[in-house]
């Protein structure tokens, strides 16, 4: 086995932690080179280890250009953007940044949920503009307290979620592939049901194809005009289109979102409707929590290159 140090960032870490690694490790900046192919040419014969981010992935064909590569070290929990099985077919592992960030994702699953019903943004033009002296009041809004949660995917972040949840006074459900003997929350095994019980639909399961559009037209309907939905998920899951035609028509009363299509151009139409939150892909956006995941991509990095067992491996 070599023993290069060499790391190919296709995305990097947090920038004190990239000076660090640069003193041990030989970094050549895919993300910052004017001409990739010829960086990749140029080092193929020598990297171990690919570092890059849940958001970015792995450019198409890249791995097939490093016969050398034994790890991918990814920053975020999610890890759609990687051909995991192509990984595994191919003896890669792929690590990623777990736990970590499920508070603060969490947090803002909650903030998305209490500013769409409560429709902070709207009140805060309202105050701004002068129609709050102009105009009195604004229009009264909808309570968080007694309302039904269906939590589509309770994993660590749909749990952390249903935690925070529960002091709102809210009754929790939840779907998915299977019923989970450790809560007590209520169970279906359909989504269609779980949109037509619930008041609020938090989306936080995986993406990928397997739940690409899961949240479709038939959920918004069932859902219905005074139905909401979080997506702190990916935007894969939600059928854009859809939503917006649903938001626009009041099949649904309202949604916060923090994840879109095609990010960070996101679809203007969500711009144009007050009845959307939008959150621009930042619920773990805190300086506490990147710098975690950033140290646990440099700790799996580093446990690699001495020859340890990865910290939080995928495959």
């Amino acid at each position: 086995m070599s023993d290069s140090r060499d790391v190919l960032v296709v995305s990097p870490a947090r920038p004190h932690q990239m000076e660090k690694l640069a003193q041990e490790y030989v970094l050549h900046r895919f993300d910052q080179s004017s001409d990739r192919d010829a960086l990749v040419a140029s080092v193929a014969d020598r990297v171990r280890l690919v570092m890059t981010t849940a958001g970015v992935g792995i450019p198409a064909g890249l791995i097939e250009k490093l016969p050398k590569l034994e790890v991918i070290t990814s920053f975020g929990v999610g890890y759609d953007s990687i051909d995991v099985a192509a990984c595994t077919a191919r003896g890669i592992r792929v690590t990623n940044t777990p736990d970590v960030l499920n508070d603060d994702v969490a947090d803002t699953a909650i903030m998305l949920m209490l500013a769409t019903l409560r429709r902070l943004v709207v009140g805060d033009r309202w105050a701004r503009s002068g129609n709050w002296s102009k105009n009195g009041p604004m229009p009264l809004t909808t309570t968080l307290n007694r309302k039904k949660v269906g939590i589509v995917g309770l994993g660590r972040i749909g749990k952390a979620i249903a935690s925070r949840a529960e002091p709102f006074g809210v009754e929790l459900g939840y779907f998915g592939r299977s019923e989970q003997g450790d809560v007590s929350y209520q169970y279906f095994n359909d989504l269609l049901k779980l949109a037509d019980w619930a008041n609020v639909l938090v989306v936080a399961c995986p993406g990928g194809e397997a739940t690409r559009n899961l949240i479709d037209m038939n959920v918004l309907r069932a859902l219905g005009p005074t139905g909401y939905v979080v997506n702190i998920a990916r935007g894969t899951v939600i059928d854009e289109p859809a939503l917006i035609t649903a938001l626009r028509d009041g099949i649904v009363g309202g949604a916060g979102l923090d994840v879109f299509h095609n990010e960070p151009h996101m679809n203007p139409a969500f711009a144009d409707l007050d009845n959307v939150v939008i959150y621009p892909h930042h619920a773990s956006g805190t300086v506490e929590t990147r710098d975690a995941m950033g140290q646990l991509v440099v700790d799996n990095l580093v446990a690699f290159f001495a020859g340890k067992p990865l910290i939080t491996p995928v495959n």
